[in-house]
């Protein structure tokens, strides 16, 4: 309606800057509601940025795909002897356009909206294992059930590589090509500290049939998400040979049970790369 005031001369009044600027005001109240004065400003400001941002992207895009030609045809000088440009751009260009930068305006939105969610779901993890400590961040998926069928122990799943320096040589080659269930038969001739802690936990991949991971019995594991920490003993840390994040956000996937007991309220904390001869770390 307010588009079809300009059609009236006797309306003019109404295209001046604070009648514009009341409108929009206006259109924010009824959109969204008062709650306060700085929600308020903060809606008012985004609503500006997007409007100017997919405008501007319009125009630009139109002067763009022009050629010089084309361009100076938009520039006459005035009485007064200065320069003048007349924007030319096409209704259904200008359409198409503005269509075009709210799909893009919506799809940013969307990512940074998962990105948001996925890292509510990240936290800290620190596996102890006698004297020695692998920390990193752990990614808590609510759909993993995987546990040992003998125990019911739940598996949290850890990148292969962060044990690389305990672990003998050659099984984090052996583990990326799936052959678990190899390495168990070839204990008896390889020299490992931890030999009794080690498990083989059946599994049954997405789209892939009945598998094994090989996994250990750690000391303690202790999980730090959204200022809790959460403490756990009955646990298994099962190996992947591969790579989790390919954005190397997380290198650990929690099991849901995990963070299920009493948890301790901590400190937020930004993490950072320990240092120590019997520490090994990675930070997502």
């Amino acid at each position: 309606m307010y588009v079809v005031m300009m059609f009236v001369p006797e309306l003019s009044f109404l295209f001046t800057f604070l009648v514009k600027f009341g409108l929009s005001l206006v259109m924010l109240w009824i959109a969204f509601g008062f709650v306060s004065l700085q929600s308020f400003i903060h809606n008012l400001t985004a609503f500006y940025m997007v409007n100017f941002a997919i405008a501007g992207g319009i125009i630009g895009f139109h002067y763009l795909k022009q050629n010089s030609g084309e361009l100076f045809e938009g520039i006459w000088y005035t009485a007064s002897g200065g320069l003048t440009f007349e924007l030319k751009v096409g209704f259904w260009f200008a359409c198409i356009a503005f269509l075009v930068g709210i799909i893009i305006v919506k799809t940013v939105q969307m990512k940074r909206q998962q990105v948001e969610n996925r890292e509510s779901l990240l936290g800290k993890v620190t596996v102890s294992i006698e004297n020695k400590t692998i920390e990193c961040m752990g990614l808590l998926d609510t759909g993993n059930q995987l546990s040992d069928p003998l125990t019911r122990t739940p598996v949290m799943v850890m990148e292969a590589s962060l044990w690389e320096a305990y672990l003998p040589p050659t099984w984090c080659e052996k583990l990326a090509e799936g052959e678990a269930d190899k390495l168990i038969m070839e204990l008896e001739s390889t020299d490992f500290i931890w030999q009794d802690r080690l498990r083989l936990v059946p599994y049954r991949g997405v789209n892939r049939g009945s598998a094994f991971m090989l996994a250990l019995k750690p000391d303690l594991v202790r999980i730090q998400l959204d200022s809790k920490e959460y403490v756990a003993t009955k646990v298994l840390i099962g190996f992947d040979g591969g790579t989790l994040s390919g954005e190397g956000a997380y290198r650990a996937i929690i099991h849901p049970t995990l963070t299920e007991g009493e948890a301790v309220q901590v400190e937020r904390e930004e993490y950072e790369e320990p240092k120590g001869t019997d520490k090994t770390s990675a930070a997502g």
